[in-house]
């Protein structure tokens, strides 16, 4: 029981930070069309941007700056990038993220260097908010699920409650309306690219400190948010948030077990030869599965229903 509600919590925790990254990639593709290569870049420059405001100004005013600094970046890639390539199609579209994905990344490493940078998690919520049993309880990841919860909230409110959000809804299946309204429909594109960006920037000033802040953070994320992205639908915010949590919690549940294939075949009643050709590969653990799980889960997925769990986009 102990291992079974610890082991939630934390798939809780890590699944909502998956949401809240996929989210503004989600957001971008469905309002857009483009399905940002880059989008990991901006979690790890929101990480670096929160290190390097947080030795100034401390952990808080940095939760706010390093977020709106990625979305800065954002606005002027759409502006002065994407919009430029846009009338080349997709392909142009997504070459133009791609190579972006890999300047951000060498940028970092002239500016930070190729070590890990020390971004810790702040004194204020470095403490234990409960015990479970036996086992302590961080208040840091629980912190990181309310403001992801937070944030849930509010871009539902925002989108689907405000003035702001009907603009947004509406420049996506009537854009020369909005247009003919009087409303700047790439004005309103660019502002949803760089919230968008903003959203990543504040999943890595939250998960940053968490994991390990270094430059290849953003490729050992990135494959992962295209996965939470498939299986949840393409623009759907819905499927991205069940996916997040379906991804997290195999993703977390699978670590903990140190079972093997054999031992799980043995208790339903097959034994396994120890000469038998198919031993070798039976004896790999669960652990040992973990990261290639979700990769599994998309490609099913795309065999089973290729729109997703909540897509309505099939190309």
């Amino acid at each position: 029981m102990e291992f079974f509600l610890i082991t939630l919590l934390n798939s809780l925790s890590y699944g909502l930070l998956l949401f809240m990254l996929s989210s503004g990639l989600t957001l971008i593709f469905s309002m857009m069309g483009v399905l940002n290569f880059a989008h990991a870049s901006f979690y790890m420059l929101g990480a670096y941007f929160a290190y390097q405001t947080g030795m100034v100004f401390g952990f808080w005013p940095a939760l706010f700056l390093a977020p709106i600094l990625v979305g800065v970046i954002g606005a002027i890639t759409e502006r002065y990038g994407l919009r430029k390539v846009h009338k080349f199609g997709h392909v142009a579209e997504l070459l133009f993220t791609f190579g972006l994905a890999y300047v951000i990344e060498e940028v970092v490493h002239l500016i930070w260097g190729r070590a890990p940078v020390d971004y810790r998690i702040p004194e204020s919520l470095n403490f234990t908010l409960f015990t479970l049993f036996n086992t302590q309880y961080p208040a840091y990841r629980a912190f990181m699920m309310l403001v992801s919860v937070g944030m849930l909230v509010s871009l539902y409110l925002v989108l689907t409650k405000t003035r702001i959000g009907l603009i947004v809804q509406a420049s996506l299946t009537h854009p020369e309306m909005v247009q003919a309204l009087g409303h700047n429909v790439p004005r309103v594109f660019m502002l949803v690219f760089a919230g968008g960006c903003a959203l990543a920037g504040l999943a890595g000033v939250l998960g940053g400190n968490l994991f390990i802040t270094e430059p290849g953070m953003a490729f050992s994320v990135g494959s992962i948010v295209f996965v939470v992205v498939v299986v949840g639908g393409m623009g759907s915010l819905v499927g991205a948030f069940i996916a997040s949590l379906l991804i997290g919690s195999i993703q977390t549940f699978s670590v903990g077990f140190d079972l093997s294939f054999i031992d799980l075949m043995a208790g339903l009643g097959v034994i396994i030869d120890s000469n038998s050709s198919w031993y070798a590969g039976l004896s790999i653990t669960i652990s040992q599965t973990a990261p290639v799980l979700p990769y599994l889960l998309m490609v099913l997925m795309l065999i089973v229903r290729p729109r997703g769990l909540m897509g309505t986009r099939e190309t």
